[in-house]
């Protein structure tokens, strides 16, 4: 691999300018890089091979959360992505053996597509539902708060915003679809109880300062359309995610949505009706990013874009001028941050991974 020239170069994030970008004031001074998440396989082998690590003690009890600023800020990141503790939801799923080269030893686990946790009203009775008031949700926040360097911001990002995702998991997918017609008055019910529960969660975390962003993460399509209905999606999905953006715009914080899937029978009303400020997740068998700046890219921010099959396959060079093709394309006026087109898993290999994010250093320097 080439000498990573850029990743060489010292870097200060500036949260403020990387919410400008993302709001589209104008053209940013430098490339601001996004992504949802790392695996955490990707993040060690970036520490140990840049000694990212060096001065932080094993010891410590803070010492995963100080790890992870460290390579947030060596990645080129402007921010910190903290979620909420003792939300977790029990779902139904298979965990298999990890196969990618940084193999995650617990497995790889999928979801249960047919069945889930709550397929009747006895079901919903007795789920274990966790509560948004404990004083315990909001602990990670709380000390991202105090501890990130005030160079660097918090999006809010995971007790919030999993509307499709939690509905079709919590029954199944194949169930919550028989269900929209045998059993709508429990979808409408499960949908009203997210809901009530994710306002809180945002509520909780606009009370921060430091949070400067919300982050909900609803994947609602697949390759070539909607996991269901577009009626049924606005009925049920998207009128919860306009509450959350609505009281994301209230406190003054731009409120951004991971979704896969092919998204263009409701695109519109993402951007104008729920009025999201940014949208993360492409696939090029779906829409390449490049494509989308004269689109709906008018409107919101586009969040990466390096479409993962193209990481995973493709060499440095090609890479390389990938990312300075689509910030040609894209940086121009801003509302364009560099990233994967959906998450950086531990299959993308290690070295493409850090070309991306050597030329995106590079780029216009």
């Amino acid at each position: 691999m080439a000498r990573l020239e850029g990743l060489e170069r010292p870097f200060k994030p500036d949260w403020e300018a990387f919410v400008a970008t993302i709001l589209r004031q104008g053209p940013p001074r430098r490339v601001h890089n996004v992504e949802l998440f790392q695996d955490g396989e990707i993040s060690e082998a970036i520490g140990k091979r840049f000694d990212v690590f060096k001065g932080l003690k094993e010891s410590d009890p803070d010492f995963r959360r100080r790890k992870y600023i460290a390579i947030q800020r060596f990645c080129g990141f402007d921010f910190v992505r903290v979620g909420f503790a003792g939300m977790d939801m029990p779902l139904w799923g298979k965990t298999v053996e990890d196969t990618a080269a940084l193999r995650r030893a617990s497995g790889r686990r999928y979801q249960d597509e047919s069945k889930g946790p709550i397929m009747s009203w006895a079901d919903f009775e007795k789920y274990p539902w966790p509560d948004p008031n404990k004083p315990v949700v909001t602990s990670e926040i709380e000390w991202y708060c105090r501890n990130t360097p005030d160079d660097m911001c918090v999006i809010a990002c995971g007790g919030f915003g999993h509307l499709c995702e939690h509905l079709t998991w919590l029954m199944g997918y194949e169930t919550f679809c028989y269900a929209l017609y045998d059993q709508r008055d429990i979808v409408k019910a499960l949908a009203d109880r997210l809901n009530a529960q994710y306002a809180v969660c945002m509520k909780r975390a606009l009370e921060f300062d430091r949070v400067k962003i919300t982050w909900g993460s609803d994947d609602m399509g697949y390759k070539t359309g909607l996991l269901f209905g577009p009626d049924d999606m606005r009925e049920f999905v998207l009128s919860g995610h306009k509450k959350l953006a609505a009281m994301s715009h209230q406190a003054g914080r731009p409120y951004l949505l991971h979704s896969c899937g092919n998204l263009s029978d409701i695109i519109a009303d993402l951007t104008d009706d729920v009025k999201i400020d940014g949208k993360h997740s492409y696939e090029d068998t779906i829409e390449d990013v490049r494509q989308l700046k004269r689109t709906y890219g008018r409107k919101i921010a586009l969040l990466g874009g390096i479409d993962v099959d193209f990481l995973c396959r493709s060499d440095e060079k090609a890479i390389r001028k990938r990312v300075r093709e689509t910030l040609d394309t894209c940086q121009p006026g801003g509302g364009y941050c560099l990233g994967s087109g959906n998450t950086v898993a531990n299959y993308i290999p290690l070295n493409n991974y850090l070309a991306m994010l050597d030329e995106g250093r590079l780029y216009g320097g």
